[in-house]
């Protein structure tokens, strides 16, 4: 009797762990998927980015370590182009991407595999404040991109691109990152809600509001200082050949 309560026992517990296990494998289905674009992500790495960065991304004297750069740099870089380059020694230029979007999305988990960094933002959660976004973009971005986001030029012979042409994620993963030039603003600086308000301003400046008129092609004080300037001079224009011709001599 004591025998047969001890294999009935024995079972229960292995009929338990079975359940457990095949309970534990459905609910967890994304891992073997996970693997599987880490592993498509390796492939392609040491196809076309090993060259400069090292086969095992730790970097060499043509392109820096990826190691830790986390998946919102990888992401960024990919996503606008920048990356694969083929002359190191100059700025990285935004261009069509290389790689169709399922590659990167396989790029990307390699690359944030390498270790722990930035993760890719969610530019919806927290909703971002618009007017929140003006005061800190004209604090912390306007001096290099223009009070527009038209771009301009930095010292080095490097510029500050053009932001018209960035997507929201492309946007945020910017001010988490840093790339080339542009100073990293990490969550010590800019909170997860600051850096969305900073792009719903960026994303508000492709179409923005002309309440004071014509948009002069928003490029800031130097053009509306032309248009002054002109005005001025066919305005004395105007008075010169309006005056009467006796009061002239």
């Amino acid at each position: 009797m004591r025998r047969a309560l001890v294999v009935l026992v024995g079972l229960g517990l292995l009929a338990t762990a079975t359940a457990l296990g095949l309970a534990g494998a459905a609910a967890t289905p994304s891992r073997g998927n996970d693997d599987a674009g880490v592993q498509q992500g390796r492939e392609l790495f040491v196809t076309g980015c090993a060259q400069c960065h090292g086969a095992d991304g730790g970097g060499t004297d043509q392109g820096p370590s990826l190691v830790g750069v986390g998946a919102a740099s990888a992401d960024f870089q990919l996503t606008t182009g920048r990356m694969p380059d083929t002359d190191p020694d100059r700025q990285p230029v935004s261009k069509p991407p290389a790689y169709e979007p399922d590659e990167i999305d396989a790029l990307v988990a390699y690359v944030a595999s390498l270790g722990d960094g930035p993760p890719i933002p969610d530019v919806d959660d927290p909703p971002g404040r618009l007017t929140e976004g003006g005061e800190l973009y004209l604090l912390n971005c306007a001096a290099c991109h223009s009070a527009a986001g038209n771009g301009g030029a930095l010292s080095s012979g490097r510029t500050a691109p053009d932001l018209h042409g960035a997507t929201r994620v492309q946007t945020a993963e910017a001010i988490r990152t840093g790339p080339g030039p542009m100073p990293i603003f990490g969550p010590d600086t800019l909170s997860d809600r600051q850096v969305n308000s900073i792009v719903e301003y960026v994303r508000y400046l492709d179409d923005p509001e002309d309440p004071g008129g014509l948009s002069l092609g928003r490029v800031g004080p130097i053009t509306e200082g032309l248009v002054a300037l002109l005005g001025l001079v066919a305005l004395a224009f105007a008075c010169r050949w309006i005056e009467p011709k006796d009061h002239a001599e």
